[in-house]
């Protein structure tokens, strides 16, 4: 099943249908990682965990992948209520 998640999360990368919340943005910002980056993690990565959010009822993402240098990074990514991926968080592993 992750498997099929994980690839849903690459085809909204690969047609661009994904959202950055301000958090994930800073969080960027503050860990040096560019849009490219991140759009890389997907590309590369795994999913590495699945939390369900208590109050809204939503499945969140954990995947863990590369930036562009090769560092490991996590996103933490939900599919939203249009049917876009949304970046919770970005963090350098």
């Amino acid at each position: 099943m992750l498997e099929r998640i994980l690839n849903q999360l690459r085809e909204k990368i690969r047609t661009r249908q994904y959202v950055m919340t301000i958090h994930a943005d800073e969080e960027m910002d503050n860990d040096g990682l560019t849009i490219f980056d991140v759009e890389s993690v997907v590309l590369s990565g795994r999913i590495i965990e699945r939390q369900k959010d208590q109050q809204a009822g939503e499945w969140k993402y954990l995947v863990k992948g590369e930036s562009l240098n090769g560092e490991n990074v996590v996103t933490i990514t939900k599919i939203g209520p249009t049917g876009k991926l949304i970046f919770i968080t970005v963090y350098r592993d």
